[in-house]
């Protein structure tokens, strides 16, 4: 399950349990929108309460990454898993936006407020 904030620039996605890839369509519904208006957009993942992911989000997350390579400015990711922490690492070479992971929510939002990480 996740919940979808968004001011702005930026989407704010909490995830809780199992994070499925109808969860994820739902981001992509908003991301897409948003995109068109907004672009380049910020990206809060808080990733401290999920529980897992299914492989078919793992593609599908892939796929639109690529697709949007250069619609994100920065992608701040919540977690305290350094599997999820190694990952983020990882598609930052899929995307123009600048990835940082951080365990505090107030240190991730200033970061996409502008502040130095």
């Amino acid at each position: 399950m996740i919940n979808i904030d968004h001011d702005g620039n930026r989407i704010t996605v909490t995830v809780f349990g199992e994070f499925t890839l109808a969860d994820y369509r739902e981001f992509e519904e908003v991301a897409d929108y948003r995109i068109k208006f907004a672009a380049p957009l910020d990206l809060l993942f808080d990733l401290r309460e999920m529980a897992g992911f299914t492989v078919d989000l793992a593609f599908e997350e892939l796929r639109h990454t690529r697709q949007h390579a250069h619609d994100f400015r920065r992608i701040a990711i919540l977690t305290d898993d350094q599997w999820i922490a190694w990952s983020a690492w990882i598609s930052q070479f899929f995307v123009d936006a600048e990835v940082q992971v951080f365990a505090d929510a107030e240190d991730a939002s200033l970061w996409l407020d502008g502040a130095p990480a």
